[in-house]
């Protein structure tokens, strides 16, 4: 693994990758123009993170790389901020609902009811896009409770 592939955007591109995607699809999602996302996404198919195939790739789930990065966002990135910040990473929509819309209108003045072991954050998802949002709770380890 070279040391230069450990930047930002490899992250962004890890977390927001889908098992078939497009490069194009994840240039949108992580907001990085696609001749950037290519090259990234260039250096992780040398890696065996993804493979190509025709109009696309396809995430290998088992490459070990993957792997070690996943277990380092969990174990090392899961914070606060975090949760916030990687929702715009899923490609979906969403809107902040009950305490974060307060939350979020304040600017971050009116927190309640929360602390550091206990931290839910209230989201509202379109129903078409709840699958995709459990995949990715599930690929980063995130609790949801449905209501």
């Amino acid at each position: 693994m070279n040391i230069e592939t450990i930047n930002p955007y490899v992250l962004k591109i890890l977390i927001s990758a889908r098992d078939e995607d497009s490069i194009s699809s994840i240039s949108n999602r992580i907001k990085l123009s696609y001749g950037w996302t290519n090259k990234w996404i260039n250096e992780l198919i040398k890696e065996g993170v993804f493979k190509e195939r025709w109009r696309g790739i396809i995430l290998q789930k088992d490459n070990i790389y993957y792997k070690n990065i996943l277990e380092f966002i969990k174990s090392n990135l899961m914070n606060t901020n975090f949760y916030y910040s990687v929702l715009s990473l899923f490609g979906i929509e969403y809107c902040f609902t009950k305490t974060d819309s307060v939350y979020i209108w304040t600017e971050g003045r009116y927190n309640i009811a929360r602390y550091k072991e206990f931290y839910p954050v209230f989201i509202k998802i379109k129903k078409q896009d709840f699958r995709i949002f459990k995949e990715y709770c599930k690929k980063l380890g995130l609790k949801t409770n449905v209501k």
